[in-house]
């Protein structure tokens, strides 16, 4: 039976992948890349030489297609993202449930059972590896028993609606944000919310990591004050003020 593994690999620095994860690149026969500069430059890292084929948010059914066939033809595959674990805010989750509905088709249940010869399934191996939203909860100091991932915030429609709905959240909230839009959405939260405690993850394991913490009042003030604000971001939403 053919594979698919997801594998995650680093969101910044490239020591963090781990053993399971270079075993699996080695071995597969492509490598499924949201942006294949970025991927090559992890596989140089560690001396790993493989095809990389194109697949992100804009790729074409036609792409799906080929990958299929590349599945059917016996070859293993291993899809990876820009950074951390493929399918979380990402596409790859779309080529998951593509491949899922390509299995259902081609092997229903009965037919499976009544053991008849029919075109091979594919099966899906996780291979798990780092994620912004549990390396930043692990930091946080908020509850991290049971959190809220929202993703990126929508940029317009829905965006209001989806902070108004916050207020009655107890949950520990955490999202992804673009360095341009930070501070404008963390002053939305605020309106919202109130000044509540706010955790901001930047360029988490590179060079330049931070973590700023306190109200946000206190963080947007920070981040006010710097001339222009870089990088990946995540942010997490602490305890609600009381009325």
């Amino acid at each position: 039976m053919s594979k698919l593994y997801i594998v995650g690999t680093p969101i910044g620095n490239l020591e963090d992948l781990t053993f399971r994860a270079f075993n699996t690149l080695r071995k597969v026969d492509f490598v499924l890349a949201e942006d294949t500069r970025k991927t090559k430059i992890l596989l140089d890292r560690y001396d790993i030489e493989k095809p990389i084929i194109s697949y992100h948010q804009h790729s074409k059914i036609t792409k799906v297609e080929k990958i299929i066939e590349l599945l059917k033809e016996g070859k293993e595959l291993a899809l990876v993202t820009d950074a951390g674990t493929p399918g979380i805010s990402d596409p790859g989750n779309e080529l998951v449930e593509r491949i899922l509905i390509h299995n259902k088709a081609t092997r229903p249940l009965q037919n499976w059972r009544a053991g008849r010869s029919m075109e091979p399934t594919f099966e899906i191996i996780p291979i798990p590896g780092v994620s912004a939203v549990t390396t930043i909860l692990s930091v946080c100091g908020f509850p991290t028993d049971d959190f809220l991932f929202l993703g990126f915030l929508p940029k317009k429609k829905g965006k209001e609606t989806l902070l108004k709905s916050l207020a009655n959240q107890k949950r520990t909230v955490v999202f992804f944000e673009s360095p341009h839009r930070i501070v404008k959405i963390l002053q939305n939260i605020m309106g919202h919310l109130g000044d509540i405690e706010v955790v901001v993850g930047r360029e988490l394991t590179k060079k330049f990591e931070e973590v700023l913490r306190g109200k946000i009042s206190e963080v947007v003030g920070e981040l006010s004050s710097r001339s222009s604000i870089k990088g990946e971001i995540v942010v997490v939403l602490g305890k609600k003020i009381k009325n």
